[in-house]
């Protein structure tokens, strides 16, 4: 065996090299054999280079286990103490109790027994008394009875007017009252054990605050935890910690943690000095995803203005009039490389995006709806090109259909665009002022309200096959039949949980005169829940509202401002598997998460290509979110744990 054979990785004799291996590429074995050593020991480096880490992550979940192991410990001996008192305080009530009922029960005898004495007394001395006289009467002589006669008449008289207390003294009402409902039920729910699934590498950070921040400013950041598996944990009560350190390792600031109960936690701090500071955030005194960061605070003069800092004015995406202060930041394509070195360590959740603007296959001009499909596609209501593309989850362009016009089958201005349960696309055409079905490869089939809406916007398909309308215009919601025949409509101009806003109110940034064109109308895009309710977005009343299948109100969720739960004109709206409620806040640039009863939860990280003025909003087959991203003229497809 002097020989090795490349090709087949084996050694072999002289023999062999000219017999099955005579057209491999041969060579001496010893002349590879150190080739291969070589290439083993690099290998075997690799590997023992990894124990260190192995080692400390042993040490680290032993450690973890040993404190799980002595928490519990702990657990059971409080458990154990705080019921053998508790049997204390029981056997202790149940001494008291019975004195008491000792005491009573004496008391109360002794005054019956005094009572029952005399009246034996009395019955004694009567029958005494009678059976005297009744001996004299019968068996004394003449001279004995008038002897006695005198004694005994004054006797009887005696007794026969002796008052004997005949009525009770007291009554035999003694009873013992437990009430043990309450207290049942309280045993039953004594005690409550908190843990969370929560782990430190999994979990996120965002906000601004993780690296700027201003001198004398409070700011905070928002902690989403997760556990080992990336989904999101939905209770509170983790041990989450954060710590500013200056270069030189000294903590420098108070930190404070807030618990909101569902997983989610605020951090907030106010720096006192400017300068560079380590900021660690620690959960389970593990590091979440990117701690620690470098912050930086600035004194607030110092701080120069940037496209971030400009609150823009555009145009209300309806089209129709009011303008909103809206926060975005919109940076040249050159920017969107991404090769890109990303300025904050949090992953940022963009998997891809597509299109630029233009009038072409895969260009768009003011997109707005957006749907999925459950056979892997993605529908576009490109409006401004008056054209619908249709692309693969991954987003290689399948197809584009429309004509702009004003006929049937035409678009002049599709906004909504949603897919039904066979696959048609259900375009909400806005300036047709009718809803338009197509075929999954394009072709027209039908309109459906036309003479009833007066400016379409977004559009869904409940459980039922009926297709959802909300009438930006118009400021209500329709029902239609998949035929068109209409079911029932909801809303009305006004500022109630059952309106939607028709102009601009108090709590709205808006221009001081409404454009000539007319008001700013507000309800703009819906999605159904798995419970088959209706979920609108209303713009300018800064929230979303949550309505039965038939139209009755529920509830709704948001507020105007720039916080967490808060929207700055709140647009495309989508619900997950779970009831999740995701929404695109137009005005805030951002996408938010909620729970289904309006809580929230946590953002959709869009850091490394900041989003501008998203609009349409839906789920992927496979669980993504994709997203119209209008003021970018491009949609972007997002990573979501559900």
């Amino acid at each position: 065996m002097e020989f090795y054979c490349e090709s087949c990785e084996t050694a072999m004799c002289l023999e062999c090299t000219e017999g099955e291996h005579r057209e491999h590429v041969t060579v001496p074995l010893r002349d590879v054999l150190e080739q291969q050593k070589a290439a083993l020991k690099t290998q075997l480096d690799a590997i023992r280079n990894r124990l260190p880490q192995l080692r400390a992550a042993i040490e680290l979940v032993g450690e973890i286990s040993k404190q799980l192991t002595d928490r519990k410990n702990e657990a059971v001996t409080e458990i154990s103490s705080t019921f053998e008192e508790l049997e204390r305080a029981l056997h202790l009530r149940k001494t008291t109790l019975i004195t008491d009922l000792e005491n009573i029960c004496c008391t109360k005898q002794k005054v019956l027994q005094a009572q029952l004495s005399s009246l034996l007394q009395g019955k004694d001395n009567i029958q005494s008394c009678s059976s005297f006289t009744e001996q004299a009467l019968s068996h004394g002589s003449a001279t004995e009875v008038l002897l006695v006669q005198k004694q005994m008449g004054e006797r009887v008289s005696a007794l026969a007017r002796h008052t004997y207390p005949e009525q009770p003294h007291e009554n035999g009402h003694l009873d013992c009252q437990v009430e043990t409902e309450g207290l049942r039920r309280s045993i039953q729910n004594l005690g409550v054990l908190i843990t969370t699934g929560a782990i430190g590498h999994t979990s996120v950070a965002t906000g601004e605050g993780l690296r700027h921040t201003l001198v004398g400013q409070h700011t905070t950041v928002t902690v989403t935890t997760k556990d080992k598996d990336s989904e999101l944990v939905k209770t509170g009560n983790a041990a989450l910690r954060a710590e500013i350190m200056s270069v030189d390792g000294a903590v420098t600031t108070e930190t404070e943690v807030v618990d909101n109960k569902n997983g989610t936690y605020e951090v907030g701090y106010t720096m006192r000095s400017e300068g560079e500071f380590s900021f660690s955030l620690l959960l389970y005194d593990q590091p979440v995803r990117g701690s620690p960061f470098r912050l930086r605070a600035v004194k607030p003069s110092d701080v120069l203005q940037s496209p971030d800092d400009v609150k823009r004015r555009v145009k209300s995406p309806s089209g129709t009039g009011g303008h909103i202060r809206q926060k975005a930041v919109r940076r040249p394509s050159s920017m969107y490389s991404t090769t890109k070195k990303k300025e904050n360590p949090i992953e940022d959740e963009l998997i891809y995006r597509v299109g630029t603007r233009g009038r072409d296959k895969a260009e768009f001009t003011n997109l707005q709806g957006i749907s999925t499909s459950s056979n892997g596609r993605i529908v576009v209501a490109d409006s401004n090109n008056q054209c619908i593309q249709v692309f693969s989850n991954d987003g290689a362009f399948k197809l584009r259909f429309g004509v702009r016009g004003r006929s049937p089958g035409q678009l002049q201005r599709p906004t909504g665009v949603t897919v039904d349960m066979n696959g048609d696309i259900i375009v909400a055409d806005y300036d047709n002022r009718w809803v338009s079905i197509f075929s999954s490869d394009g072709k027209f089939k039908s309109k459906i309200g036309a003479g009833r809406l007066m400016g379409p916007k977004g559009v869904a398909v409940d459980r039922n096959g009926h297709i959802i309308t909300v009438d930006n215009k118009a400021c209500c919601v329709f029902i239609f039949q998949a035929n068109g025949k209409l079911v029932t409509k909801f809303g009305a101009r006004g500022t109630s949980d059952r309106q939607f806003t028709e102009k601009s109110g108090t709590n709205i940034s808006l221009e001081p005169k409404l454009s000539k064109s007319g008001p700013a109308f507000s309800p703009h895009f819906v999605a159904i829940n798995n419970k088959n309710e209706i979920v609108v977005t209303d713009f300018h009343n800064h929230s979303v509202k949550v309505y039965s299948a038939d139209g009755e109100f529920l509830f709704k969720f948001g507020s105007h401002g720039e916080g967490n739960g808060q929207f700055n004109a709140p647009t495309g709206v989508a619900v997950d598997a779970n009831g999740n409620i995701i929404v695109a806040d137009w005005g805030n640039s951002r996408i938010q998460v909620f729970d289904s009863s309006g809580s929230f939860l946590s953002y959709i990280n869009t850091t490394a290509d900041p989003l501008y003025g998203p609009q349409g909003l839906s789920l992927t087959s496979d669980g993504h979110v994709a997203v119209a991203d209008s003021g970018n003229h491009c949609f972007k497809v997002y990573r979501y744990l559900q």
